[in-house]
């Protein structure tokens, strides 16, 4: 049996997840791309880093972070009366870590890969650097950035590791597809397991076709 209730929390998630990231990440790109800074080899690296970490490790070093004796913790329990872990809003975060890279890279690359005369000809015509990001640099990246999107959000939709370290497995709140599928093979259920995982591999498969069309664009 399909558990269509963890479906949608995982679409939900990703549709939260994924705007917000975004812009979140292209200040960050746009400076690493035009900007030369103390420190800025660091800052991509620790942009990266949920690259080359294990997601469960990930996850449980999110979860340390996010636990009510932490200051992150406290600090939310505080102004909500919630814990934040094994919540919607714990999952929101963590998702928003993992997939830093995912946003950052298609992004940066765009960017960096913009002719440069464009730039210098908005600052000729007497462009703020503000106006010319949004009216030279953004319309001339579109490709970075909808790859950005594709990446993250199919990377909420498949994440495992970090979603089951952070949320657990709370049904309707916290056990996104990818915990349905795990547990659906614990029980044996093979079928709901297929079901589930065939809906993912055609979105997958979606996402991807979308890239590299964007990208070869």
């Amino acid at each position: 049996m399909t558990d269509i209730t963890s479906l949608f929390l995982t679409i939900k998630i990703a549709l939260f997840v994924t705007p917000f990231l975004i812009i979140l990440i292209m200040p960050l790109s746009y400076l690493i791309s035009f900007k030369n800074f103390y420190g800025k080899t660091f800052t991509q690296a620790f942009l990266n880093l949920p690259l080359f970490i294990p997601p469960t490790v990930l996850g449980f070093l999110l979860l340390l972070a996010m636990s009510p004796e932490s200051f992150l913790g406290q600090f939310y329990e505080n102004i909500t009366g919630k814990r934040l872990v094994f919540t919607f809003q714990g999952l929101f975060l963590a998702l928003m870590v993992s997939n830093i890279p995912y946003a950052f890279q298609p992004m940066s690359a765009s960017f960096e890969k913009l002719d440069k005369r464009l730039v210098e000809a908005s600052k000729m015509l007497g462009f703020s650097e503000l106006k010319t990001f949004f009216m030279v640099i953004i319309p001339n990246s579109i490709g970075g950035i909808a790859a950005s999107c594709a990446l993250v959000f199919s990377h909420c939709l498949g994440e495992f590791g970090v979603v089951l370290m952070v949320g657990g497995a709370i049904p309707g709140k916290t056990k996104t597809a990818s915990v349905s599928i795990f547990e659906s093979v614990e029980m044996l259920d093979y079928s709901g397991a297929f079901k589930m995982s065939a809906i993912l591999l055609v979105t997958g498969l979606f996402f991807s076709w979308l890239i590299t069309g964007v990208l070869r664009k």
